[in-house]
């Protein structure tokens, strides 16, 4: 036990006599510092083996041999590492331990296995959540950055202009990685506000969200706080449209940063409908399917013409069936009475079914004999419009469907053919009937004909 005391002694009164001031190569010998020497990333001047741009000797006996502390540094915390790096904290925003001048918070003194003297390589999190609260770093939803563990992709670990200890502005620090999405919001016409107004974060959480996208909050309910007349207006309706209530919400027809449509839609308005409406398996039972209905149509009805479906139907909800913007009967005999078809009315002239004779309000006529009045306004039977037209295209004229509207099993043809002045139906409800607005027909003598 004495011999190996000796012999540890003599190698190090060796190492000392031999070891210049300035030079320290002899502090990572077997019997010192030599875990030091095996760190994968030295301090510079641990590197370049100069242990005395640091230390200071204070006591000629070295530690090993009991004589205490013989050794102690030049600086105490931050003032140590001025010595050679710039100081800090001059900055609006300084990291607390930066502040406090205690480097060796975050930082190793001699080596460590990762960067920057840092005890950690690519996966900062381990670090930086040993003073931060990493409860929002457990979310399902996960920005990028946050969950690979590179903090310091948007902060910068000492000293900041920014808040929160930004690298730049929140919109500069985003579209330096989403460079397409920069590219593609300066080439557009149309911007969404809180876009080209507000922070990125007015949204978006920048760690984590138990929402998709890493919402702050989940859609609708995001939109309808700046939304308020919709979300007024959604909660007194009585049928809303399907995809608000979907997973994606407002984004399944929006798209919620930018657009070249009006109304930040992703396409025209008829491609965003077809993309839903456009298939036979929409819905329980399925729903039409529009695009089917209205390929090689000749004669469509104007708003379908051009494209313009929330000219009829509004896109987030209504208090009326299939969310049309008015009311319009959903029985196949409904007599017409004021407010009952407002919604037709709210384009074609709203006299139309008011009186029963006319020369001005409608061209369906005989004579002065309106005959949308005979039609729709008969008390007993009076038909709705979609027992002679349909609502968005059809290969006859004037939307008179060839097929006619269903009637329980059976569709009822209308046989409708147009003149110069008028034209006949012969539908499976009455015989071939004429009509001319000039030389209007005499039914009594036709009977008997």
């Amino acid at each position: 036990m004495r011999c190996d005391l000796f012999t540890t002694y003599f190698s190090l009164c060796v190492v000392l006599a031999t070891a210049s001031p300035a030079h320290a190569g002899s502090c990572f010998t077997a019997a010192c510092h030599k875990a030091i020497a095996d760190l994968k990333n030295l301090h510079q001047p641990v590197k370049e083996e100069d242990c005395l741009a640091c230390h200071v000797r204070r006591a000629p006996t070295h530690p090993i041999l009991g004589g205490g502390k013989s050794f102690e540094l030049i600086a105490k915390g931050a003032k140590l590492c001025e010595q050679c790096h710039p100081a800090m904290g001059q900055k609006k925003v300084v990291h607390g331990p930066v502040k406090d001048g205690n480097c060796l918070s975050c930082h190793k003194p001699h080596g460590a296995q990762g960067p920057f003297l840092l005890d950690v390589e690519e996966d900062q999190a381990a670090l930086c959540l040993g003073c931060h609260d990493n409860a929002r770093f457990k979310s399902n939803f996960m920005h990028g950055p946050v969950a690979a563990g590179a903090c310091t992709k948007c902060h910068n670990p000492h000293e900041s202009s920014e808040k929160s200890l930004l690298a730049g502005n929140i919109r500069d620090t985003c579209l330096k990685c989403h460079e397409d999405f920069a590219k593609a919001m300066g080439a557009a016409p149309i911007v969404h506000p809180p876009v080209k107004d507000d922070p990125c974060t007015a949204c978006h959480n920048p760690h984590g969200s138990p929402f998709a996208h890493i919402l702050n909050k989940k859609m609708p309910d995001l939109c309808l706080e700046c939304h308020e007349a919709v979300d007024k207006k959604l909660k007194g309706v009585k049928t809303l449209h399907k995809p608000l209530q979907e997973q994606g919400s407002c984004g399944n027809c929006h798209s919620p940063h930018f657009s070249k449509v009006k109304g930040l839609l992703p396409y025209d308005e008829q491609t965003v409908c077809l993309g839903c409406h456009g298939n036979d398996s929409l819905g329980k039972p399925p729903l039409s399917n529009m695009k089917k209905e209205l390929d090689g149509k000749k004669d469509l009805h104007e708003p379908v013409k051009k494209g313009q479906c929330g000219k009829c139907h509004d896109p987030h909800g209504s208090e009326f069936a299939k969310i049309l913007k008015g009311p319009y009967p959903g029985d196949f005999y409904a007599p017409f009475k004021d407010g009952a078809y407002d919604f037709c009315l709210s384009c074609h002239d709203k006299n139309l079914l008011r009186f029963p004779e006319t020369t001005i309000y409608t061209r369906f006529r005989n004579g002065k004999q309106n005959l949308h009045y005979v039609h729709v306004v008969n008390k007993r039977k009076g038909r709705t419009c979609r027992a002679c037209h349909e609502p968005h295209a059809g290969n006859g004229q004037k939307l008179v469907g060839n097929e006619g509207p269903p009637f329980g099993d059976w569709k009822i043809p209308s046989r409708f053919e147009i003149a110069p002045a008028g034209g006949s139906c012969a539908p499976g409800c009455h015989r071939k009937f004429r009509y001319d607005r000039e030389h209007p027909v005499d039914y009594n003598l036709d009977d008997k004909k």
